[in-house]
C-alpha cells in the first residue's frame, strides 16, 4: 500500500487528523539535495495539499492574490492586482464554441460581450467556480503512477539530453509531464530554496497552468509546453550563457517556457481577428494570443499566491519580465528579433553581465525553444510536424465550413505537410538556429541541432519529390487510359 494511503487509512481508523509540522515554505529542501527524491517530494506535496484543504475547508482559501478582485464588475474580464498589472480572470476565455460562427459568418458580428461570455465560457467557468468554492480536482494530485515511477525518474536523470522523448515521458507520468518536469527543474536549479517557495503553492500553480492547456489541441497543448520547457533547460545550460545567469533569470526562463501558450484556443491570430473574437478586440489585433497567454499566467500566479511572500516591487518585475518573454514568441516579430540578434553578433557587443542583454538572450532562447521541433531527431520531429499541421487543417476546415477565407497553410487539399515543413525550416527555423550557433559556438548541442535540422529538411524534400512522382504517375496513367479509349473507338490519340 502506498505510504500516503497507509497514513490516511490509519487516521480514518483512529479518527485522528494527520497534519504536517508546518505549512510554510520548506527550508530543508536545499539545492541539489532532492534531485533523486522526486517521489518523496510528490508524496509530501500530496500530504500537505490534503492537509491544507482540511484546515481551510471553511474558507474560500484565498485563491486570488487580490481578494478584492472578487468584487469586480461582472463585465470586467480583467483583474487589477496590487502591483497594477492587469491579469485575466481564470475562466474568462475558454474553448471557442464554433457554433457562434453560424451567425458570425454572415452578419460579421459576434454579438454582445455578455452573449459571448455565456456561450464561450461555460466549461472553464465551471472549472474556475469549483476552484473558488474550494473543490480541487483530486485527480491532478496523482502525478506518477507507481508502475512507471522508476522509468519516469530514470528519464528525469537525463532531462538535459537533446534526445529526451517528451511523448514517452508524458505517458510515464500519466499526462502530467509539465507539472512533474517543472517540479524537478525548480529543484535541480535550486529555485525552491533560493526563493523560499512553498511547495504546495508551486504545485498548485503548475497544476493550474497544465490544466489551462487544451488537451484536444493536436499541437498547442501541455505536452508542447513541457517540450519547450525541456529545450529551454538545455539552452540555459549552454556555457556561453549559463555562467552569467542569475536564479531569477533561470526561473523566468522556465516559467515563460511552461506558460507561453497557456489557454491556446487551437486557432491563430488571423482567425480570431476575422471572426471578431473579443480577445482580438481586447488587445487591438496586436499579439492577441501572446497577450492572452501572459495575462492568464499573471492571473494564475496571483491565484496560487506563489510569490505572495516577495515584495510588491519584485513581484511586479517578475510579471513584467514574464510578459516581455512571452510576447517575444509572436511569430510576427520573428524578423525584428532576428535582425537585432544579428546586429549584436556582428558588433560583438553582447555584455551578459548587464541584465538587459541577459533578458534579450532569454527571449532568443525562448524563441528557439518554441520552434525547435525541426532540430529534434526525426522520429520526434515528424510527430510534432504532423501535429501542428493537423491543427492547421482543422482551422482550415472550420473556415471552409463557415464560408471564411482559408488561412495560409491551413488548406489540406493544397498545403502538404512536407511542403509546409520545408518552408518553415527554410524561412523561420534555420536562420534563427544558425545565429544561435554563432552565439554559443560549436557546442555539442548546437552542432547536433543543426545536423538534425538539415537532415530533417532533406527528408521532407525527399517526401515532396516522392509525392510529386506519385502524382505524375497517376496523371500519366489517366492520360494513357484516355488514349487507349480513343484508339479503341477508332480515334487518333
Amino acid at each position: 500500500m502506498p505510504v500516503l494511503d497507509r497514513c490516511y487509512n490509519e487516521s480514518w481508523r483512529t479518527g485522528e487528523v494527520l497534519l504536517p509540522t508546518y505549512m510554510g515554505s520548506l527550508p530543508t529542501y536545499h539545492s541539489g539535495s532532492l534531485g533523486c527524491e522526486l517521489p518523496e517530494i510528490i508524496e509530501m506535496v500530496k500530504l500537505l495539499w490534503k492537509s491544507k484543504n482540511g484546515i481551510h475547508s471553511v474558507k474560500q482559501r484565498g485563491l486570488l492574490a487580490n481578494e478584492d478582485a472578487l468584487g469586480a464588475l461582472p463585465g470586467d474580464v480583467r483583474v487589477k492586482g496590487p502591483t497594477g498589472i492587469l491579469s485575466e480572470r481564470r475562466g474568462s476565455y475558454p474553448f471557442i464554441d464554433y457554433r457562434l460562427l453560424n451567425n458570425t459568418a454572415h452578419s460579421g458580428e459576434i454579438g454582445t460581450k455578455k452573449k459571448v461570455k455565456r456561450l464561450l465560457s461555460f466549461q472553464r467557468y465551471f472549472h474556475a467556480s469549483r476552484l473558488l468554492r474550494g473543490i480541487v480536482p483530486q485527480a491532478s494530485l496523482h502525478l506518477l503512477d507507481e508502475d512507471y515511477l522508476g522509468q519516469a525518474r530514470h528519464m528525469l536523470s537525463k532531462v538535459g539530453m537533446w534526445n529526451f522523448d517528451i511523448f514517452l515521458f508524458d505517458r510515464l507520468t500519466n499526462g502530467n509531464s509539465l507539472v512533474t518536469l517543472l517540479c524537478h527543474l525548480f529543484n535541480v536549479h535550486g529555485l525552491i530554496h533560493h526563493f523560499q517557495l512553498d511547495m504546495v503553492k508551486l504545485h498548485r500553480f503548475l497544476v493550474m497552468v497544465q490544466e489551462d492547456y487544451h488537451s484536444q489541441n493536436p499541437y498547442h497543448n501541455a505536452v508542447h509546453a513541457a517540450d519547450v520547457t525541456q529545450a529551454m533547460h538545455c539552452y540555459l545550460k549552454e556555457p556561453k550563457l549559463a555562467s552569467y545567469l542569475t536564479h531569477l533569470d533561470i526561473m523566468l526562463g522556465l516559467l515563460a517556457a511552461a506558460a507561453h501558450d497557456v489557454d491556446h484556443p487551437g486557432v491563430n491570430q488571423p482567425f480570431l481577428i476575422k471572426t471578431k473574437h473579443h480577445l482580438a478586440n481586447l488587445y487591438q489585433n496586436t499579439s492577441v494570443l501572446e497577450n492572452h497567454h501572459w495575462r492568464s499566467t499573471v492571473g494564475m500566479l496571483r491565484e496560487s499566491r506563489l510569490f505572495a511572500h516577495l515584495s510588491k516591487e519584485m513581484t511586479l518585475d517578475i510579471e513584467q519580465q514574464l510578459g516581455s518573454l512571452i510576447l517575444s514568441t509572436d511569430i510576427n516579430r520573428q524578423n525584428e528579433f532576428l535582425s537585432r540578434f544579428k546586429v549584436h553578433l556582428d558588433n560583438n557587443d553582447l555584455i551578459l553581465t548587464e541584465s538587459d542583454h541577459r533578458h534579450f538572450m532569454l527571449q532568443i532562447a525562448l524563441k528557439c525553444a518554441d520552434i525547435c521541433n525541426p532540430c529534434r531527431v526525426w522520429e520526434l520531429s515528424k510527430q510534432w510536424s504532423e501535429r501542428v499541421c493537423e491543427e492547421f487543417y482543422r482551422q482550415g476546415d472550420l473556415e471552409r465550413k463557415f464560408g471564411l477565407e482559408i488561412s495560409p497553410l491551413c488548406n489540406q487539399q493544397k498545403d502538404s505537410i512536407p511542403s509546409i515543413q520545408v518552408g518553415f525550416i527554410t524561412y523561420i527555423a534555420e536562420p534563427l538556429f544558425v545565429e544561435w550557433a554563432r552565439f554559443t559556438g560549436e557546442t555539442s548541442l548546437s552542432v547536433s541541432m543543426l545536423n538534425h535540422l538539415r537532415k530533417n529538411k532533406s527528408k521532407w524534400r525527399a517526401l515532396i519529390h516522392k509525392q510529386r512522382s506519385k502524382s505524375n504517375d497517376r496523371l500519366g496513367q489517366a492520360t494513357d487510359g484516355k488514349n487507349d479509349q480513343k484508339i479503341s473507338e477508332g480515334g487518333i490519340p
